[in-house]
């Protein structure tokens, strides 16, 4: 029967005493103890702690109510981000049977999540139901979607109109998918190897990196009735001189960073009417060694101001705007940093790389407000905007206080 199955697959042989398992589980927790990796710092807003596993990927909704997470404890988080700055941070689980995810997105309209499976290799597609203590039911769909990579794959996406799934594996290969499971359109990139995929807020836009020194930008195209129709090259990144680890677009779908082996980062200005042949813009150039031997994960403020780059267990902050570090926090976790993303706010940065979502308070954030909002007082020609920029301006200014770090 299924039962039987289900325990061998949970790596428990049927005969097992239960004496024996408890003794194995107390062996477990003496040796997995001191792994618990402590980390204090100023700017940190919170540590989430309720995964057993590492944590391998998150996801802020899009409604800014939940941060989801997943674990190769078997486990999908979904956390209240209203909690972050309270002592207690309330999560719901949704179990992975006889699986572990190692990616996870919400649906644009928060009503379900899918997930990447470890084993099956292949997509999930999880059900979020209100129940009527305010909590989530969370069911799995009755169909996983086919199997039709032929390696690892290394990030997934749903376009924000959800029109579409987008699958990228390490080979050359990104896929998009309609959502019942059907292949709508098969891309080779041609990029030797793929380092990460990712869609457009937009929606407009597929772009991938790889072991070239550009990051290729596609267009997918649907019809008046919402029908697809195709996917057509729109335009490139072009201006490192090495593979480009990882990239991100800004939530207005107008800027683009990138972080290459050339030891640099890039900020670009993708707004241009490339049907008409015109380029992107390169708009900052900044210096991050690292980037040069180890692997790097890239992360971009919503209003694009601030630049995230995380390294090992190290994560670095830029302002883009003069491309200088502004923070640099180390060793924040126990394991390599495996995700890294700002909230829809932009108030915080989350990482992950051990069994522990840590949040940051985005500093450079409030400052770049600032800087902004002086510049525009400046300018102002009437009192009522007057107002309403000063406003902004005092409240970056008392957030900064309140973090001691007043400039």
């Amino acid at each position: 029967g299924w039962i039987a199955r289900g325990q061998k697959a949970n790596g428990f042989p049927l005969s097992k005493s239960s004496a024996s398992k408890k003794q194995k589980q107390h062996q477990r927790i003496r040796k997995e103890k001191p792994q618990q990796h402590n980390f204090t710092h100023r700017l940190l807003a919170a540590a989430l702690k309720s995964h057993s596993g590492n944590i391998s990927c998150m996801d802020f909704s899009s409604n800014g109510k939940y941060l989801a997470t997943c674990a190769d404890d078997r486990t999908v988080r979904i956390w209240s981000t209203k909690d972050f700055l309270q002592r207690e941070h309330r999560s719901m689980r949704a179990n992975v049977e006889l699986d572990h995810a190692t990616l996870v997105r919400f649906s644009p309209d928060c009503r379900a999540f899918i997930v990447w499976l470890a084993s099956g290799d292949t997509l999930r597609v999880f059900k979020m139901t209100k129940r009527e203590d305010g909590g989530y039911t969370f069911t799995a769909t009755p169909e996983d979607f086919p199997k039709k990579h032929k390696a690892p794959v290394i990030n997934i996406a749903i376009a924000g109109t959800g029109k579409f799934i987008m699958t990228v594996s390490s080979d050359t290969t990104v896929l998009i998918w309609n959502l019942k499971g059907q292949v709508l359109s098969t891309i080779n990139t041609n990029q030797m190897n793929n380092t990460h995929a990712a869609i457009s807020p937009c929606s407009r836009f597929v772009a991938s990196c790889g072991f070239t020194p550009d990051v290729k930008v596609w267009e997918v195209c649907f019809g008046k009735k919402g029908d697809f129709q195709e996917v057509v090259r729109a335009f490139e990144l072009k201006g490192h001189s090495a593979a480009v680890q990882s990239f991100a677009f800004s939530n207005d779908s107008r800027r683009m960073a990138s972080v290459s082996k050339d030891g640099t980062w890039k900020l670009w200005d993708i707004d241009v009417e490339y049907k008409k042949q015109q380029d992107p813009y390169l708009l900052r150039t900044g210096r991050f060694e690292e980037a040069g031997t180890m692997l790097c994960r890239l992360a971009l403020s919503p209003d694009a101001q601030v630049l995230a780059l995380a390294s090992g267990r190290s994560i670095h902050l830029f302002n883009t705007r003069r491309g200088e570090k502004e923070e640099c926090f180390e060793q924040v976790h126990g394991e390599c940093i495996t995700d890294l993303s700002f909230d829809i706010t932009g108030r915080f940065l989350a990482s992950c790389g051990d069994r522990a979502v840590r949040l940051f308070h985005n500093t450079p954030g409030h400052r770049a407000v600032m800087e902004e909002m002086q510049g525009h007082l400046k300018r102002a020609s009437n009192d009522s905007t007057r107002q309403r920029l000063q406003q902004q301006l005092t409240q970056a200014q008392e957030t900064l206080k309140s973090l001691g770090r007043e400039d």
